[in-house]
């Protein structure tokens, strides 16, 4: 265990602190305060908690590394995809999801179908989650391995019981708390690290001469297929714009007006912050040219070219970032086994009986990301794997379902069902090169079909 290894072990213990100390402060015996803050985020807590929770391992670790590997193309989701995802939740979901004040996004499909399609939709959520969570652990066991002798899995253990910790006690609204530091420690690390690599290849016009015209092309130049560069942009922005982590801070915003410039605000901090692991991945072939771990290629950039206590700065901002994001992912998933499964089937319970029971279920969430980030492939994949799995119908159904009255109870389950199997099919047995415009058409064309044929069982929808 090394200089570094320490700093990273300190500073996560006074992250881990001052959730304790708000959590205790915190009024959490009812399901609003646990999950969403009480409602009373107001401008700086919600843009920042939206950046904060955005801004994860795919954006530093993955997104590094993707281009690294591949140049621009590889990393269309980060940040570019990402940013385009919070900038349309900003200006069109923003204000119609906070009127209908939900507890969870899967509320929703009660109000507008049924608690049966509410059900199967936080069935379908959940999952997306966990992977999400799974590849923010996967992350920080990488920032760990390569900050001291620990092997990557001896550090993914340690990486998942420190965030599990972290999200039981935290809630939402000392989550929110904590995301101001970690927001600030996240820019100034990572500009620290940008500067550095930029000076450690030459300065800004060697840096830019370093770089491979081929490497910039962002749609993949010629010899990428139309669909698949359209399916590489629909998988982050379709696949994310509606996830529960999102929705849950705009949720928890107290005016709509808040939760609307809270998503534009966190939309503009992500792309130019996001922008710099691009930068050093494209820079990084000349630093460290030959990587057998390109994910590892940022904490390694930081770590040879920054002194001691500016690494461990970086490795703190990197660690905020993911703690911030895993202990989101943890509590959408644990929100959703909760409030649209459990307590569906038990509506007697108390409120103190709730809040335990989510609390009980970021446990489980979280036992379940370790045991997937031990198996990934990679960070990034499984940022896309969560982005793509079930969204194709979760995003059909809720768009139409916001916005017009036409479809049923019938119609959304067909959707649900069919773009999640779809996907799946389209992905891992028929190998589709655009699995997920495939499922998208697929979800669309059953609900639009089965729409036609079922009776309206409402004239609107319900908003409670």
């Amino acid at each position: 265990m090394n200089s570094a290894l320490y700093g990273i072990v300190a500073y996560v213990l006074v992250q881990l602190a001052i959730v304790f100390v708000f959590a205790r402060r915190a009024k959490r015996n009812t399901e609003t305060d646990y999950l969403l803050a009480g409602r009373r985020l107001g401008p700086a807590f919600a843009t920042f908690t939206i950046f904060a929770t955005w801004f994860g391992a795919e954006t530093c670790i993955g997104a590094a590394g993707a281009v690294y590997e591949g140049g621009l193309a590889s990393s269309t989701a980060d940040p570019f995809g990402y940013t385009v995802c919070l900038l349309l939740m900003g200006a069109v979901f923003a204000i119609p999801l906070w009127r209908r004040q939900l507890t969870t996004f899967a509320d929703f499909y009660r109000q507008r179908y049924s608690p049966g399609v509410e059900r199967l939709a936080a069935l379908l959520i959940i999952p997306t989650s966990i992977m999400w969570a799974a590849a923010q652990v996967r992350a920080l066991g990488q920032i760990v391995s390569a900050s001291s002798a620990f092997n990557v899995e001896l550090a993914i253990a340690i990486a998942a019981a420190a965030v599990v910790v972290y999200t039981v006690y935290g809630g939402l609204l000392a989550n929110a708390i904590t995301d101001l530091m970690q927001g600030a420690m996240v820019m100034v690390g990572l500009v620290a690290v940008g500067v550095t690599a930029v000076i450690a290849v030459g300065g800004i016009d060697a840096a830019v001469a370093s770089i491979d015209p081929h490497r910039l092309q962002i749609f993949g130049g010629a010899e990428s297929a139309p669909l698949e560069v359209i399916e590489r942009w629909a998988v982050p922005i379709c696949g994310s714009v509606l996830a529960q982590e999102l929705i849950a801070v705009i949720l928890a915003s107290r005016s709509p007006q808040v939760a609307q410039r809270a998503a534009f605000f966190g939309g503009g901090l992500y792309l130019f912050f996001g922008l710099i692991p691009v930068a050093v991945g494209l820079i990084g072939v000349t630093l460290l040219p030959k990587l057998d771990e390109p994910e590892q290629l940022l904490p390694l950039v930081a770590q040879t070219y920054l002194t001691p206590f500016f690494y461990v700065m970086f490795a703190g901002a990197i660690v905020s970032a993911i703690l911030s994001t895993v202990s989101a992912a943890l509590l959408a998933a644990a929100a959703l086994a909760e409030h649209n499964v459990i307590a569906r089937l038990k509506p007697d319970l108390s409120a103190n009986a709730r809040v335990r029971i989510a609390r009980a279920c970021v446990i489980a969430s979280g036992v379940i990301a370790y045991v997937l980030a031990l198996h990934a492939g990679s960070v990034y994949s499984l940022v896309e794997q969560a982005s793509a799995f079930a969204s194709a119908g979760i995003v059909v159904v809720a768009v139409i379902g916001l916005f017009s009255n036409f479809g049923g109870i019938r119609a959304a389950y067909a959707a649900l069902i069919a773009g999640c199997g779809m996907w799946i099919v389209g992905a891992y047995y028929l190998e589709l090169t655009v699995p997920y415009l495939t499922s998208v058409a697929v979800a669309l064309g059953d609900y639009l079909l089965v729409a036609l044929v079922e009776p309206q069982v409402r004239s609107s929808p319900e908003v409670a």
